[in-house]
Parts: structure tokens; C-alpha cells; sequence
């Protein structure tokens, strides 16, 4: 009797320790992962402590520059890789460029589930998808959590480097990657540099603003004087006068030069990445810039290309700082445009490239198209 009752006790015993030991396993299992929603609002289950990490896609791989552990990256793209110029992001951070390649890379070109599994990381960031579809295609392909980010759909205005759904992506890179305090810094200096332009030029009253045209401006490729936006991000930011909005158009567009001279705008700035295309128009054809009002008066200035591979935000918010110095001196006063420029760098990236940028477009200046 004595040697039944210590067996039942026994099992008793041991399928309690088995029961336990069961649940405190679905409860470190629960433990290991945490859900997040993506910028397409799909919830993704990823590992609670990531520790390697890919970005594809425009611009994804800044955002995590911006927000995330770059110390947990462990593979670019192609494209990323190619050439740093021009991206902030990577003359501040050179050592990624040499991490092992993930695929071509590039706004037409599909992810390598082959290659990304080379580098078996534990989240892939991803700007391509803009279908669910496509993320859940690429996430059961590799077997990895695939989280979505986004500049947001609209590409012109002030939410092309303000918007929602960049302070939504930092933050959730920050969560992921354990950088939520990074992440969260880079949100709240994205809203007080928004805040400051608005400030300093809100009440400057209609009749005090001078007219202005941006051109030059990159679209699928580099382009001459007649290529520019309306609802022009950087010059919506400081309430400027933008020529190109009585098109009613909204995001590039590309003018006929004869509605430039029509216009005749009081200030003319040129984006350095087209700026060549402009000087060689130029050449061909002096009279017709030297007809311009803002040519004659010497009001033509040169802006820092900001748009490779998806928005470089850092860059853009300094442009539009150099722009209101230009248009706005009073508003501005305060400001020297190389040392803010620098300043934001290091807001968002830690480190100073302004000179860099410089050296490689030109920086901010005054332009003579003849020279």
C-alpha cells in the first residue's frame, strides 16, 4: 500500500515540475518576442533582443543611421556601398560600406533573399514594400521578420522631411533595436527644427516676401534650370514665395524656361546636383539667363542636393535654413549656415560633415553661371 501511495505521490509530483516547467517555457517563449505594428500596419513578431539588423530600400538604412544600433548592422546594399558621396549618413558612418553586400540595392530592384540570408540578421527594415503583400512574400521567403518604414506617400510639402510617418519609423527602429532614447531624440529634434523655420517666418506678411525659384532639382536623374517642384518642401518650411505654386502643380515638374523668364523671380537658387547641367545650358544660351532679373542682380544661389536614394533629412532641413538666411535675412540673422548645418548633423548623426559636403558640391554660396 505504502510503496502505491509513494508512486502516485511521485507522479504527482513530476507531472507538476512537468506542468511548470511547460508553462514557464510558453512564458519565456512569450518573453523572447515582442509584436510591433509597421508602417503598413502590419504586426510583425520579432525577436525582443535584435542583434543583427538589415535596412533595404530608399532609405532605409538612414533612418536606422538616425535611430537604430548601427553596431547591429550586418550587411548593405549594393548601391549603399557604391559611393558615399553625398549621403551624410555614410561619411559619418564609413565603416558601413564595408559590410557584406545583401543585394543590388536601388528603387527598382527587388530584395535578394539569397544574399540576405547570408548575414542571417534578425529584422530586415525594408522601405520597398508598399503592399502588405510584398513584405509577406519576402518575410516567407527568408523566414525573418520583415518591418516596413516610410517617408511617407507624398513626396512634396513640408511632410516630405517632417511628416508622420518618419518620426513613426525612428521610433520603431529605436523599439527594435533597443534605441528608443537615440530614437526618440532624433523625432523631437526633426519637430523644433519644423518649429523654428515656421517660427522665424510665419508672420512675415505677403508683400514682404520676395519671389523665388529652386531649380535644378533632381528627379529620376539630374536636370537642368527647368526642373523643379511646386509645394516645394524646403521653401513651404520658411513660407516662401515659391514662383512655381501658381502652377497649381504639386512635386517635380519640369517648366518651360519661357515661364522662368515670364516669372522673373527675385531670387533664384540651383541645386548643386544639377548645377553643371545648368552652367552648359548656360554656355549655349547666356541671353537667356542674363535676361533674368535675379541673374543681373546676382541673386543666385547654390543649394545642397539632398535627394539620393529617398530624402537625406539632415541636409534638407540645413538647405532650408541656408535658404531662409538668403530670403529672410533679418529672420536669420543669427544664423551661419555651415556651423548649423553641422549642428544638425550632429543632431542626427553625431558627427559633422558639413565640409565633406561641401568639398564634394560646392556648399553654400553664391553662384555666377558665367564663371
Amino acid at each position: 500500500m505504502k510503496h502505491h501511495l509513494f508512486i502516485t505521490l511521485f507522479l504527482l509530483v513530476a507531472g507538476f515540475a512537468i506542468l511548470l516547467t511547460g508553462c514557464n517555457a510558453a512564458q519565456s517563449t512569450k518573453a523572447d518576442t515582442v509584436t510591433v505594428t509597421d508602417l503598413l500596419g502590419r504586426a510583425v513578431t520579432v525577436p525582443a533582443e535584435v542583434n543583427r539588423v538589415i535596412a533595404i530600400g530608399p532609405g532605409a538604412l538612414r533612418l536606422c543611421a538616425y535611430a537604430g544600433n548601427l553596431d547591429a548592422v550586418v550587411g548593405v546594399e549594393q548601391i549603399e556601398a557604391n559611393n558615399p558621396i553625398g549621403r551624410p549618413y555614410l561619411l559619418a558612418n564609413p565603416e558601413l560600406v564595408e559590410l557584406a553586400v545583401i543585394g543590388q540595392g536601388g528603387p527598382n530592384n527587388a530584395p535578394d533573399p539569397e544574399k540576405i540570408l547570408t548575414v542571417t540578421p534578425d529584422v530586415i527594415f525594408s522601405t520597398y514594400a508598399t503592399e502588405s503583400s510584398a513584405a509577406d512574400e519576402l518575410q516567407a521567403k527568408t523566414g525573418i521578420p520583415v518591418v516596413v518604414l516610410s517617408y511617407g506617400g507624398t513626396g512634396f510639402g513640408t511632410t516630405a522631411i517632417f511628416g508622420e510617418s518618419v518620426r513613426n519609423s525612428l521610433r520603431l527602429i529605436g523599439q527594435i533595436t533597443g534605441q528608443t532614447e537615440k530614437a526618440q531624440s532624433a523625432v523631437d529634434f526633426l519637430q523644433q527644427a519644423q518649429q523654428d523655420l515656421d517660427n522665424r517666418t510665419k508672420d512675415i506678411a505677403d508683400a514682404d516676401k520676395p519671389s523665388v525659384y529652386v531649380g535644378g532639382l533632381g528627379s529620376k536623374g539630374t536636370h537642368g534650370i527647368e526642373s523643379t517642384q511646386g509645394q516645394y518642401a524646403l521653401l513651404d518650411a520658411i513660407h516662401a514665395r515659391n514662383v512655381v505654386d501658381e502652377t497649381g502643380e504639386s512635386g517635380s515638374l519640369m517648366i518651360d524656361k519661357e515661364k522662368l523668364l515670364a516669372w522673373n523671380p527675385d531670387f533664384i537658387f540651383i541645386d548643386q546636383g544639377g548645377f553643371a547641367a545648368v552652367v552648359e545650358d548656360y554656355q549655349k544660351n547666356p541671353v537667356f539667363y542674363e535676361s533674368l532679373g535675379a541673374v543681373q542682380s546676382g541673386h543666385v544661389y547654390a543649394q545642397l542636393p539632398y535627394n539620393y536614394y529617398n530624402t537625406n533629412l539632415g541636409t534638407a532641413i540645413a538647405d532650408a535654413y541656408y535658404l531662409g538666411k538668403v530670403i529672410y535675412p533679418d529672420a536669420f540673422a543669427d544664423i551661419d549656415p555651415a556651423q548649423k548645418a553641422d549642428e544638425i548633423y550632429r543632431a542626427l548623426l553625431g558627427q559633422p560633415v558639413y565640409a565633406q559636403m561641401a568639398e564634394s558640391f560646392g556648399g553654400f554660396n553664391q553662384l555666377t553661371l558665367g564663371e
